[in-house]
C-alpha cells in the first residue's frame, strides 16, 4: 500500500559498538542520546523504527574502489585503532557499523521511491561527507550521502539529484565526488576558515559539472538569521533551478551554538526551520522525497534535541 504520509527512522545498534577510543567527540552516545530523546518526545510512536543491515558492495563501489573498501576493511579487521588521521579512530566492529550507515540512505530510498515513505531520518555513524574516494577523513569511512545519490541515479533511475549539507564543515568527499557530475547539484552552507580547509565560493564544480556546486563560506559566530538569509536568497533558489527528483540532507548539528567543535551560533530552532525551508522546497520539485543523514553534531544536548526537531518537521 501507498502511504505518502510516512516517516522512516533508520537507525540500529551496531551504531553504538564503533569504539572511536576514550573522549573522542564522535562517540556512540551521539546515536543513543538522541534516539531516547525521540523516544521521550513521544514522536517516535508516529515513524516507522527500522533497522539497516549491511549495504551490498554493489552500491559502495559506484563511489570508492574496490580495493580502497578492501583495504579499509583489511586495517579494522586487523586491530586499526585510527584509519588516515589520528582523529579517525576506529574498533573492531567500524566496518560494520560503516556498512550499516552506508546501507541507511539505500533502504531509505528504496522505501521512498516505492511510495511507502514520504522521507526519512536516518541516524546513523559514523557520518560520512568527509570520506573520498579513496580516502577515509574526518570521522568518515564511507561517503554516505553518495552511495545514497549514485544508488538513485542507477537503480531508480533518476536524472537529477541535490545533496544540501549544513554541517558546520564542508563536505569535501562529497564535493570531490560529484565535482564533475552535473545531475548532482551539492550545495553547502560550513564555518569558513575551519576543517578541512575546503568549500571556498570559488568552488563551483569542474569540467560538465560546473556551475553544480555551490559553496556558501560562513563567518564564525554566523546566526540563524544568516543561515536562513544564505538560504532563502541563495541556496535554495539554485537548488530548485536544478529541479531535482530527489534532495539529500547531509544534516550535521555542529552549527549548533552549544557545539564543541564550531563557533556557530544556530539555535535547536533554526535547524528546525533550516528543515521546513528544505522540505517546502523538496515538496515543490521532487514530490517530497527527501532522506536526511546524521552527520555532525558534538554537544549532546544540542544535538539531540536538534535531531528531535528535524525529525518532527520531517513527520510534519
Amino acid at each position: 500500500m501507498r502511504n505518502r504520509t510516512n516517516t522512516g527512522l533508520i537507525t540500529a545498534p551496531i551504531f553504538l559498538d564503533h569504539d572511536t577510543g576514550p573522549g573522542h567527540p564522535e562517540r556512540p552516545s551521539r546515536v543513543s542520546t538522541s534516539l531516547a530523546r525521540i523516544k521521550e518526545s513521544g514522536l517516535a510512536d508516529d515513524l516507522i523504527l527500522t533497522e539497516p543491515g549491511p549495504a551490498p558492495l554493489e552500491a559502495l563501489i559506484r563511489v570508492h574502489p574496490r580495493a580502497h573498501l578492501d583495504g579499509l576493511a583489511s586495517a579494522i579487521a586487523a586491530g586499526a585503532r585510527s584509519i588516515s588521521e589520528p582523529d579517525l579512530g576506529v574498533s573492531l566492529r567500524s566496518w560494520d557499523a560503516a556498512l550499516s550507515s552506508a546501507n541507511a540512505g539505500l533502504l531509505a530510498a528504496d522505501k521512498i521511491m516505492s511510495g511507502e515513505w514520504r522521507n526519512a531520518m536516518c541516524l546513523v555513524r559514523p557520518p560520512g561527507h568527509h570520506a573520498e574516494a579513496e580516502r577515509a577523513m574526518g570521522y568518515c569511512l564511507i561517503n554516505n550521502a553518495a552511495v545514497t545519490a549514485r544508488h538513485l541515479q542507477v537503480v531508480h533511475g533518476l536524472e537529477r539529484v541535490a545533496i544540501l549539507d549544513f554541517d558546520v564543515h564542508h563536505g569535501n568527499g562529497t564535493q570531490h565526488l560529484f565535482e564533475d557530475d552535473p545531475n548532482v547539484f551539492f550545495a553547502s552552507l560550513h564555518q569558513w576558515p575551519l576543517y578541512p580547509g575546503t568549500g571556498a565560493a570559488d568552488e563551483r564544480g569542474i569540467g560538465a559539472g560546473e556551475g553544480t556546486t555551490l559553496n556558501v563560506p560562513l563567518p564564525a559566530g554566523s546566526d540563524d538569521a544568516r543561515y536562513l538569509r544564505e538560504l532563502e536568497q541563495l541556496v535554495l533558489p539554485a537548488i530548485e533551478a536544478h529541479r531535482p527528483q530527489a534532495l539529500i540532507l547531509s544534516a550535521g548539528f555542529d552549527a549548533h551554538e552549544r557545539d564543541p567543535l564550531g563557533s556557530m551560533k544556530v539555535t535547536t530552532q533554526g535547524f528546525a526551520r533550516i528543515t521546513e525551508l528544505a522540505l517546502d522546497l523538496a515538496s515543490k520539485c521532487c514530490e517530497s522525497r527527501v532522506i536526511s543523514l546524521l552527520e555532525g553534531g558534538y554537544d549532546l544536548e544540542g544535538l539531540a534535541d536538534s535531531v528531535v526537531a528535524h525529525t518532527s518537521e520531517l513527520k510534519g
